[in-house]
């Protein structure tokens, strides 16, 4: 959301420094049993964002008693800085993706900025590696 500049009754959006921080502190704070990563993707990824953008958030989790559909239902988005949406995956699902969906998980592999857990998922199989 627009903060106000100190001392200014100036509205600006926050930087993407600022929101990427932000998603890494609120990683940190998530209570999500079975976390594994939370990363960024589309346009603060790709350093492109501007005035009204929104924050795209991928996370995996070791499983998940949900529906994929419902997963970010039970998520805080309305904490972070800036309007925020959110893909969860469990590892198989996250695996799968690279089969159902080639296009958007390479998307994910090449865009994503890393905010907290594992460096980088592959979503390779032993087979693969």
């Amino acid at each position: 959301m627009p903060v106000r500049s100190l001392g200014s009754s100036l509205m600006r959006w926050p930087a993407r420094e600022e929101v990427l921080r932000k998603a890494r502190e609120w990683a940190e704070g998530l209570e999500l049993p079975g976390l594994l990563a939370v990363g960024v993707f589309g346009s603060y990824a790709r350093g492109e964002a501007g005035v009204g953008s929104d924050l795209d958030l991928v996370l995996l989790v070791r499983e998940s008693p949900l529906p994929f559909a419902q997963r970010s239902t039970q998520l805080p988005l309305e904490t972070l800085p800036v309007p925020a949406e959110a893909l969860v995956y469990t590892p198989a699902e996250w695996q799968a993706l690279s089969q159902r969906s080639p296009r958007f998980f390479h998307t994910l592999l090449r865009e994503a900025v890393w905010v907290w857990g594992v460096a980088q998922p592959t979503g390779r199989s032993s087979r693969n590696q």
